[in-house]
């Protein structure tokens, strides 16, 4: 085989870089995730087993976003997951672009309504721009009919949280400045006192730090996180702190910084004094869930900075690489688990905690469930974060580069399995051809390759499974069988660090400033560059077997795997269009219906597709003008149930065909 270009199968390696009950009732979506815990899940049934090969395309939108900006198309990804409000609120369609423009459609024929700009400061070309979500909330203090008692927040890739009119779209003008907090002059402040105790200019560079997901809103507080994109590259960048906002006037209520600066924090005594002065990140870049119940918001936070050098950040980090739940009202802990200590793989907590209820035994249990990078699944118990299952502290590698101090152990479920067992070896090496698999087998031979948690060296380290098994994209959940289906990515990465005194000055000239993928960044303020990039073999397929891409359920309450499949074919990545299922590495999670059916795009495809929640049984498929690597959501207006997914590609899985569609089935 033959693929269409080196820049896929590059692409690929890059790739694998009850809840409570919702206001409005079951036949709105008035959260990213379905519901506020991120369930993914519907109790609609119009469409089912027995119909569901009826459903075709009701209507498309284009957004406009792709030519509205043709030169940073390749920076932008469409991953938003709409809303759809509830009557009172207009019942619009709303959902943002890349871009920070709020839309509102008609759900019945997805005509347009209305438009709000956010007139968004592009900032240089190479930023790049993303907008997973919005969140919806409604006033009760508010006189019905009021401006603004129905209101839509949004955070925008250069630092301001908007608050904007639900059935109108117009700014609330008593939000913070006509409708808009500046939350980078927050940021400013905290980055030049941290300079002047440091004796170091002032550095807040465009694009450092993004809001890219949706707000959390809890009571009248609406709360942010944000994408920190100097921990790739620098030892000093910004915090991760998460943002309270009351949601009537934007003043500030509450900051929450995973790296505990503040000396009466428990935590603090475990970090070096010296890293909670210079160290950055341990941000919350994917959503957050909230608990109306227990008044607790839930965090998934990343890594602290930089990524794989953390010789200047001893001790396990914690609050960092954990789930750590919030007091929505005072930002104060309740309780913390961590899955990663002392990164240094770029491990971030990618997807949104899940908040539901299992049945085990005779008990029903409410959990927090977490996806991995690592294809581990973690089930804590909701109100302690004691895991429901076992955890296991098992040793780990500690020879890292001079002058690191890595953790001894790891934590492993003990279930549910993992979802990728973590091993590679020369002999696992694949390839199209006799050649292919000799030279597959050569890269992994002269890597590291003898565990998952090797730490980054100079001549790297081969990783299987890869940069993420689970992302962004969640999962979707089935109650009636205590199901969790998720999205599986599979394909083999390297990794490292190199003494910058081992780069000439041609590779310093090249080194890239954003993330480490494919060319070495110099990490400011030490002596390496980072690096990682996908094993591929001479012919561009990755140097692991298929399946590349996988969809399975668990079975939350026996912690086994019920079910699992191969996810995509490779016709669209061939020039010969040959539908070869051997899966491909996917964006986007799926969501669950009470009929028993599962509905994800995600894959390099083009397809949108149903299964059967019970066997994985593929039902239907449409499709789709590029991939569609988002999140669907499902609704009813006017007596039927539609389905809704963006579909905008993805500018390091997919950049072949950016693109802007928002596509909505329903049956004739």
């Amino acid at each position: 085989m033959i693929c269409r270009s080196a820049r896929f199968f590059f692409a690929i390696g890059l790739s694998l870089a009850g809840a409570t009950p919702a206001p409005g009732g079951d036949t709105d979506w008035l959260h990213y995730g379905g519901d506020a815990g991120g369930a993914h899940h519907s109790t609609l049934s119009q469409i089912n087993r027995d119909n569901v090969t009826r459903l075709e395309l009701a209507w498309s939108f284009q957004t406009g976003a792709t030519s509205r900006h043709p030169e940073r198309a390749g920076f932008a990804t469409f991953h938003a997951t709409p809303l759809k409000l509830p009557g009172n609120a207009g019942g619009a369609l709303v959902f943002c672009t890349p871009y920070n423009r709020i839309i509102a459609l008609e759900p019945e024929t997805g005509a347009p309504r209305w438009t709000y700009d956010s007139e968004l400061d592009l900032g240089p070309m190479g930023t790049r721009y993303n907008c997973r979500g919005i969140a919806y909330w409604e006033d009760p203090m508010a006189e019905p009919g009021a401006a603004c008692r129905h209101r839509l927040f949004m955070g925008t890739g250069d630092l301001r949280l908007v608050a904007i009119d639900a059935i109108t779209g117009a700014a609330c003008p008593g939000f913070g400045d006509s409708g808009e907090v500046d939350i980078r002059r927050m940021v400013q402040a905290e980055v030049a006192a941290k300079a002047k105790t440091l004796g170091r200019p002032a550095d807040l560079r465009h694009g450092d730090l993004q809001f890219s997901s949706p707000p959390a809103v809890i009571g009248s507080t609406v709360i942010v996180g944000s994408s920190n994109n100097t921990k790739f590259r620098r030892d000093d960048g910004p915090s991760g702190a998460v943002r309270a906002f009351d949601a009537r006037t934007g003043a500030p209520r509450w900051s929450f910084d995973p790296v505990p600066r503040n000396p009466g924090d428990p935590q603090a005594a475990n970090w070096a004094p010296t890293a909670l002065q210079t160290v950055g990140a341990a941000n919350v870049w994917s959503m957050m869930s909230v608990d109306t119940e227990r008044e607790l918001v839930f965090l998934p936070t990343a890594s602290a900075s930089p990524d794989f050098y953390g010789a200047g950040r001893p001790g396990d980090n914690r609050y960092a690489n954990s789930v750590v739940a919030l007091h929505g009202r005072t930002g104060k802990v309740a309780w913390h688990f961590q899955i990663v200590h002392h990164d240094v793989w770029d491990l971030d907590l990618p997807a949104q905690p899940i908040l539901v209820e299992i049945d085990k035994g005779d008990q029903r249990i409410p959990v927090v469930v977490q996806l991995t990078k690592q294809g581990m699944i973690y089930v804590l118990h909701r109100d302690t974060g004691e895991p429901v299952f076992p955890v296991e502290e098992r040793p780990v590698p500690t020879d890292g580069v001079p002058g690191e101090e890595l953790s001894p152990t790891q934590p492993y479920p003990t279930a549910p399995p993992l979802l990728v067992e973590h091993s590679l070896s020369p002999d696992d090496a694949f390839g199209f051809t006799f050649v292919d698999r000799n030279a597959c087998r050569r890269m992994i031979a002269s890597r590291r390759h003898d565990h998952y948690y090797a730490p980054p060296v100079p001549e790297g380290t081969a990783m299987f499974p890869g940069m993420s098994v689970n992302n962004w994209g969640g999962g979707g959940f089935y109650p009636a069988g205590n199901l969790l289906v998720v999205p599986i990515n599979r394909a083999a990465m390297s990794r490292g660090l190199i003494p910058l005194d081992e780069l000439d000055p041609a590779q310093l000239e090249r080194a890239g400033k954003g993330p480490p993928l494919g060319v070495p960044v110099v990490i400011e303020g030490t002596p390496y560059a980072q690096f990682m990039q996908p094993l591929l073999s001479p012919m561009f397929s990755p140097c692991n077997a298929p399946p590349w891409g996988e969809l399975a359920a668990v079975d939350l309450a026996a912690g086994e795997i019920a079910w699992r499949r191969v996810f995509g074919v490779l016709d669209k990545l061939m020039p010969v269009p040959i539908p070869l299922e051997w899966g491909t590495p996917n964006a986007g999670g799926p969501i669950v219906t009470d009929s028993g059916l599962i509905f994800i795009g995600a894959t390099m495809d083009e397809r949108f597709r149903a299964f059967d929640v019970m066997t994985g049984e593929q039902l239907w498929e449409a499709s789709t003008p590029t991939a569609a690597m988002a999140t669907p959501m499902t609704y009813m207006a006017g007596g039927r149930q539609f389905i809704v997914v963006a579909a905008g590609g993805h500018m390091w899985q997919y950049p072949f065909k950016p693109g802007d569609w928002l596509l909505a089935y329903a049956l004739p």
